[in-house]
């Protein structure tokens, strides 16, 4: 059953298509019931079958298991751990960093997150900068 409200000449009227069967169609308008006679057969839409999805696994616990996709990633590349936008970036190209020196401030679901250097080693590469949207995972700095 499908309802439309719908304008003629200026007059509102409720329309409810109660059924369709090739060229007879059952509505009704502002509670009034009518047989309306179509000249073209009205062609059913097919819908699709899906099968239903396999289930989720679980662990031991009874835990839904959750696989996060895999991202080919540079060796020494900090990754972005959510979605959100670059506030600041506090290294450039060919800055010596230490493991746990602050590198950006990443804002995700108005939240300030302190992007910080898991490993010592040179920035080879800063990939973002102040203002840029990433998603999860993105590559933000590349550290060897």
């Amino acid at each position: 059953m499908k309802e439309f409200k719908i304008k003629i000449n200026g007059n509102d009227y409720n329309v409810t298509i109660n059924s369709l069967d090739d060229t007879i169609a059952e509505v009704e308008v502002n509670g009034t019931p009518y047989h309306v006679e179509i000249d073209k057969p009205i062609k059913a839409k097919k819908n699709a079958i899906a099968s239903k999805p396999a289930p989720a696994p679980v662990s031991a616990t009874g835990a839904p298991v959750v696989n996060k996709p895999t991202v080919a990633t540079n060796a020494g590349a900090v990754t972005s751990p959510l979605p959100g936008v670059i506030l600041d970036v506090f290294v450039k190209e060919g800055d010596t960093v230490k493991m746990g020196q602050k590198l950006m401030v990443l804002e995700a679901m108005k939240m300030e997150n302190i992007i910080e250097a898991d490993r010592d080693g040179k920035v080879i590469a800063v990939k973002v900068s102040k203002g840029a949207s990433v998603l999860e995972g993105a590559e933000l700095v590349i550290v060897g």
